[in-house]
């Protein structure tokens, strides 16, 4: 990522990344200390957090990590402290995941946030900054989806990121944190789990055509998705962390490309550039799924200056070489 998102001089910050071991986590985290910040403290129970993905901010000075879960209060005390600004990417994805066992997903998202919120507000963090998800919108079906505008939760998973920004507005009037949340789509990028069930499809078609392992798409594949690079959303925390714009702070925010495309074309595009006639295998819809999703990212242009840097297609190429490296 040569993209710079911010102006700020970042040696005098000190950072936390929750989940820094994992996809997004350690994007943003490598974003930071690649630029000079201070500190980047990063806390992981390791339960979906790679040590490779660790081993890569080995070399810098302000790198500090604590093996802890969210769910532990003390963990959280002890991540926050001394710390200004919090990039809350902790969280148990996954809506086939959420739908088998809500507990875990609840226990994780929802009681592992409060605990992150509040140990924040007892170290007085400057900003809290947070991810939600697209999941939110639910069964709205007006296109593009726009952030005041949702409709009923579909599955366990959609539910805990909708608690996550109902707290976080609570905690910003009653103990006047700022906040952001980020409403994700469909973030993809080099480091994704490629592997274990509940893998997301980026890399599970890249590999499984590598490879020439069954491939499965569920229903029949026309459901479309705002497909969005990971530079997109390390932008978006950074500026969202260092924003100097008031009127910024109690919202949440897509974070996409506002570009749809369906699985089907997906498909057919990481095939067509892996020179491949590896055909996928159609099966029953996923219980919980969301049929259709495109953002409006004005808000989030308009309050966080935020303008994608990668668009669905240059994203791509750039994941699809990267699995290709490890597969090949």
């Amino acid at each position: 990522m040569n993209n710079l998102f911010h102006t700020e001089e970042l040696s005098g910050k000190n950072f936390l990344v929750t989940g820094g071991a994992g996809f997004i986590g350690s994007h943003i985290a490598e974003y930071l200390l690649k630029n000079g910040a201070g500190k980047v403290r990063i806390l992981d129970n390791m339960s979906n957090g790679f040590l490779s993905n660790l081993n890569l901010l080995n070399n810098y000075p302000g790198y500090e990590f604590i093996e802890g879960d969210i769910r532990d209060k003390d963990a959280c005390m002890r991540a926050c402290s001394g710390i200004d600004y919090v990039s809350h990417q902790a969280a148990l994805g996954s809506v086939p995941r959420s739908v088998k066992d809500p507990f875990y997903t609840n226990d994780v998202n929802v009681g592992g946030f409060v605990n992150i919120l509040k140990s924040a507000v007892d170290c007085n963090v400057k900003r809290f900054i947070y991810a939600s998800s697209s999941s939110v919108y639910g069964d709205e079906p007006t296109l593009p989806k726009k952030e005041e505008r949702i409709g009923n939760c579909l599955s366990p998973y959609a539910v805990s990121k909708r608690a996550n920004e109902m707290y976080a507005q609570v905690f910003s009037s009653v103990y006047k944190i700022p906040v952001i949340g980020l409403r994700y789509f469909n973030i993809f990028g080099p480091r994704q789990d490629p592997d274990g069930p509940y893998a997301a499809v980026i890399p599970l078609f890249v590999k499984g055509i590598i490879k020439k392992t069954p491939v499965y798409i569920n229903g029949d594949g026309e459901q479309t998705r705002d497909f969005t690079f990971v530079e997109n959303a390390v932008q978006v925390n950074i500026r969202s962390m260092l924003s100097q714009n008031d009127e910024a702070f109690g919202k949440v925010y897509n974070v996409a490309v506002g570009e749809n495309f369906s699985v089907n074309f997906l498909y057919d595009t990481i095939r067509k550039y892996l020179k491949s006639d590896h055909k996928p295998i159609y099966r029953e819809p996923r219980e919980g799924d969301v049929r259709d999703s495109l953002a409006d990212i004005s808000l989030a242009k308009k309050l966080l200056n935020y303008e994608p840097s990668k668009n669905f297609k240059e994203g791509l190429l750039h994941t699809i070489e990267y699995f290709k490296d490890l597969y090949i």
